[in-house]
C-alpha cells in the first residue's frame, strides 16, 4: 500500500474542507426557492445557524458582511442591558420642592427630575401625583419645573426617518417623558355621527370633528389614518379630523404624538392634578432644583428585566432608546448621549470577547439607516446571552413563534409553534431575524438570517422556511 505523500495529504485535506465550506454555505431547498420567487439573490443574505454552545456553523452565508439588522440590534441594546445595569435596575423620577410646604399649599415651585424612565406611562404618572397627595401636597403656587438632564438634549427631527413625526414610534428620547409624549383619539361611531374622545386631555387640548359617519368596511393601517384626513397642530395643540368614518371599523383609536414636551407633560399633569383634587395655575419651565430644595417623592420605574421583555417582544423603540441612552448616562456621566452608550456597548462587548468590529450603533433601536453589524456578530452575541447568567431574563423577553409578540401570527398551528423564540426587523428594503429554536431532536439552534435587498419586505416565506428546516433537520 503506498505511503500517501505531504501533496496528497494537503490535497486530502484541501478537497475536504472546501466540501465542508460548501455544506455549511449551500442554502436549504425551501429557503433558496422561496429567495427566487422574491427576487433575491444570495448576495443580499446573510445567514448563521449553529447549535448553542458549538463552535462550528451549521449554516453559514456572508456571515461577515455588515448589514443594517433593524429592530434586531434591540438584542444588543437589550442584553448589554441586562448584563451592565441588571434585571433588578429601576429608573427613578424624583420630585423636589423649593418653597415651604404649609397646610397642603406649596408656596414655591415643584421640580419634577427625570431619571430616563422609560415607561413613565399614564397609570404611573397617575400613582406618582397620587402619591404627592397622599403626602398633603393639594396647591402648588409656584412653577412646574422640569429636570430632563440625565439625557443629552435629543437633537433632530422626529419625523426625519420617515417624514411622519406624530407617530409614537419616532418621539425622541427624553429623560422626563410621559405617556409615550402620545396622545390616544378614540372614536366611537353612534347615533349618526362619530364622537372623539382623547386620553389624556390636556385641557388646552382643541380637538376638531368634522368626521363624516359613512358605510362599508374598515381600511388598516395608513390607509385608515388617511381616510380620517387628520391634520395635526402641535403650535395651536389642535387635532383636526376631517374625512370619513366607515361604519365598519367599528371602535377604535389612533395614537399621536402630538404635542411639544413641555405642552404634553404641563397638560397632562393639570387634567390628572385636577381630577386627584389638587390646585396648580403656574407656568411650566425647565431648570433644577435650587440650592434648599427638598425631595419629597422618589417614584421607581418597572424594574429592567420587564421593560426588557416590552421591548422585544413589541419592538418598541422608545424603550430601546431609552435603554440605550441609560447605558452612556450610568456607565460614564449624565447626561447620558449616543456617543458614550455605543461606546459603553463596545467596550462590554470586547471584556465579552464578542466580535464585531463592524458594529455601527447609532439610537440603539434599529429604527436607523447607520446601524450595521454582521450575521456573526450576531451569532456570537446570542451564543454569549446563552452562557450568561441572565440568559432567562433575555430569551423570555423574545417572542415566541406562533404565539405573542411580533411573531403572533407567524407560523402558527405548525411545528415551529412555541418552540422558536425569535426578534424580528422591518424597515423598507430590510428584513431581518434572529433568535433561537429548539429543534425536534432537542437542541437549541441559534439562527440568524439579514436581507438587505428592495424586495426584503417579500422574504418572509423564505424565512419562515430557514425556521422549519432548522426545527426539522
Amino acid at each position: 500500500m503506498p505511503v500517501p505523500t505531504f501533496r496528497s495529504l494537503l490535497s486530502l485535506l484541501l478537497a475536504t474542507a472546501a466540501t465542508l465550506a460548501s455544506a455549511q454555505s449551500a442554502l436549504p431547498p425551501a429557503v433558496g426557492q422561496a429567495l427566487a420567487a422574491a427576487g433575491i439573490p444570495p448576495a443580499a443574505i446573510a445567514i448563521v445557524v449553529q447549535e448553542a454552545g458549538a463552535s462550528r456553523a451549521a449554516l453559514n452565508l456572508n456571515a461577515s458582511a455588515p448589514m443594517n439588522p433593524a429592530s434586531v440590534m434591540k438584542l444588543v441594546t437589550t442584553y448589554a442591558a441586562l448584563e451592565l445595569l441588571g434585571p433588578a435596575y429601576r429608573w427613578k423620577t424624583e420630585v423636589w420642592t423649593s418653597g415651604a410646604l404649609r397646610e397642603g399649599v406649596l408656596d414655591g415651585d415643584l421640580v419634577l427630575k427625570g431619571g430616563g424612565d422609560p415607561k413613565l406611562d399614564l397609570e404611573s404618572f397617575w400613582v406618582l401625583l397620587r402619591e404627592l397627595r397622599g403626602k398633603g401636597l393639594r396647591q402648588i403656587r409656584g412653577d412646574l419645573v422640569l429636570d430632563r438632564g440625565f439625557f443629552a438634549a435629543a437633537a433632530g427631527d422626529p419625523g426625519r426617518f420617515d417624514g411622519d413625526p406624530f407617530r409614537p414610534y419616532n418621539v425622541l428620547p427624553d429623560a422626563l417623558l410621559v405617556n409615550y409624549k402620545s396622545l390616544r383619539f378614540q372614536f366611537y361611531p353612534e347615533n349618526g355621527a362619530v364622537r372623539i374622545h382623547a386620553e389624556p386631555r390636556p385641557p388646552a387640548l382643541q380637538v376638531v370633528n368634522l368626521l363624516r359617519l359613512t358605510e362599508g368596511s374598515c381600511p388598516e393601517g395608513r390607509a385608515f389614518r388617511d381616510l380620517l384626513k387628520a391634520t395635526f397642530e402641535p403650535e395651536r395643540q389642535r387635532a383636526i379630523f376631517a374625512g370619513q368614518y366607515p361604519l365598519g371599523c367599528g371602535e377604535k383609536d389612533l395614537n399621536v404624538a402630538l404635542l411639544a414636551p413641555n405642552d404634553h407633560l404641563a397638560g397632562t399633569m393639570r387634567q390628572l392634578w385636577t381630577e386627584l383634587g389638587g390646585a396648580w395655575t403656574g407656568a411650566v419651565r425647565e431648570g433644577q432644583a435650587r440650592a434648599g430644595a427638598r425631595l419629597l417623592y422618589s417614584h421607581d420605574s418597572a424594574p429592567l428585566a420587564e421593560i426588557v421583555r416590552d421591548t422585544n417582544k413589541f419592538s418598541n423603540n422608545i424603550l430601546a432608546r431609552h435603554l440605550f441612552l441609560t447605558l452612556g448616562a450610568e456607565g460614564a456621566t449624565a447626561p447620558g448621549s449616543a456617543q458614550n452608550s455605543a461606546a459603553a456597548v463596545r467596550l462590554w462587548m470586547t471584556a465579552k470577547k464578542i466580535p464585531a468590529p463592524e458594529l455601527v450603533m447609532e439610537n440603539g433601536s434599529g429604527l436607523s439607516r447607520a446601524e450595521r453589524i454582521s450575521a456573526a456578530g450576531l451569532a456570537a452575541l446570542l451564543q454569549a446571552a446563552w452562557g450568561s447568567p441572565v440568559m432567562p431574563e433575555f430569551i423570555a423577553s423574545l417572542p415566541i413563534a406562533g404565539l405573542d409578540g411580533t411573531m403572533r401570527r407567524r407560523l402558527k398551528n405548525d411545528g415551529v409553534t412555541g418552540r422558536a423564540h425569535i426578534k424580528t426587523g422591518l424597515l423598507s428594503d430590510v428584513r431581518t431575524m434572529a433568535g433561537y429554536v429548539l429543534d425536534r431532536a432537542g437542541r437549541r439552534m441559534v439562527v440568524v438570517m439579514l436581507v438587505n435587498h428592495p424586495n426584503a419586505g417579500e422574504s418572509q416565506p423564505a424565512m419562515d422556511a430557514l425556521l422549519r428546516w432548522i426545527y426539522e433537520r
